[in-house]
């Protein structure tokens, strides 16, 4: 094959500029070729699949680069990176919550970048960026709540739900979902956010009072937009943001900021340690930071806070950032021992108890 290709190549190119480069031989001029017309750039995504496909195909029309994408949940995605940590087949993760990006920074399968347009992000973008030695950036900020279906709601003569404390009511049994916290990071949020608000014994206490109306927990936090939009269960435990397309879908969802106060995640972004195609991931990078890669269009189903400050947003969505917020320590709970722990409790004493 390289015999054949070679005098191809060799007949395009004048005498001269041909013996300058002889020394590479016919296998070495084939790599040079090759890596000449073939950018390329593979991204591990951990948010809403059209999301992702619709950044990847704005950039790829912007740089030319050519985007393959693939869509885990944050929790199968630190778990990928880990396991492919000698040979990575990702160059770079893009979306989730922050703290799997802070486990993977903890355990040195990121790099440490900084962008020239960190200077147009909010302050919460390079907090977690500083944070974490430069290794996560902040691309955007979303808000846990509920997500009720109003027609189930009224079918069963219920009281929309205000409150954490509303969802253990009996009434409620077999109506809600969310997500687990050993796949996803959404629902790590959730347990972190519930341990900050009620510390840690009563958290739990109150998880297994809950567990008791979960119909199921899902692999991933995105999972319970559909599920409430269909009427598949009553009520969804996850970011707000994830309704609001279903809403204006024409869904019977109301969403709830809960009364007693409520956790936020930062969406991360990270390169990938001994990525194949560092440049480019770069550049997806940096491109990912400007107001016009961050501007929320509609083909984006998932709806969050810009982190540039010059992005567009609808009023809706920075509507999210009027709710009761906890002071959420961002340091303890995204450290991989305190994660690993919680999470094993979680496992060990509410997933398989009793109903």
């Amino acid at each position: 094959m390289i015999a054949r290709v070679c005098p191809s190549i060799a007949a395009t190119m004048n005498a001269r500029p041909l013996r300058s480069i002889a020394s590479l031989g016919c296998a070495g001029l084939l790599a040079l070729f090759a890596s000449a017309s073939h950018a390329q750039l593979n991204i591990l995504c951990s948010t809403d699949i059209d999301w992702c496909e619709a950044k990847a195909r704005e950039f790829s029309i912007a740089t030319g680069v050519k985007v393959t994408i693939a869509r885990k949940a944050t929790g199968e995605a630190f778990a990928q990176l880990k396991a492919e940590a000698s040979n990575p087949k990702t160059d770079l993760w893009y979306g989730g919550t922050h703290d799997p990006h802070v486990q993977a920074a903890n355990e040195n399968l990121v790099e440490p970048y900084v962008s020239r347009n960190m200077t147009g992000q909010y302050a919460w973008s390079a907090d977690l960026l500083e944070k974490t030695k430069n290794q996560v950036v902040g691309i955007y900020r979303i808000t846990l709540g509920f997500g009720v279906n109003r027609d189930l709601l009224a079918q069963k003569k219920l009281a929309m739900p205000k409150c954490w404390s509303d969802l253990t009511k009996p009434e409620f049994k077999g109506e809600i979902e969310l997500s687990n916290p050993t796949s996803s990071g959404t629902a790590y949020t959730i347990l972190a956010t519930l341990v900050q608000h009620y510390g840690e014994d009563k958290a739990f206490d109150y998880l297994r009072a809950l567990h008791k109306n979960v119909n199921r927990y899902t692999a991933s936090g995105t999972a319970q937009k559909q599920s409430i939009a269909r009427g598949e269960s009553m009520v969804g435990i996850t970011f707000l943001d994830e309704f609001i397309p279903e809403q204006f879908a024409g869904a019977p969802i109301e969403t709830v900021l809960p009364c007693e106060g409520t956790g936020y995640s930062v969406g991360a972004m990270s390169l990938v340690r001994g990525a194949r195609n560092p440049e480019n991931a770069k550049k997806f990078y940096d491109w990912a930071l400007t107001a016009e890669a961050q501007t929320i269009r509609d083909q984006t189903k998932v709806i969050a806070i810009p982190s540039n400050k010059a992005a567009f947003a609808p009023e809706r969505v920075k509507a999210l950032e009027r709710a009761k917020l906890i002071d959420y320590d961002f340091a303890k709970f995204g450290a991989s021992a305190e994660r690993k722990r919680l999470i094993e409790k979680w496992d060990a004493t509410v997933k398989n108890a009793p109903k």
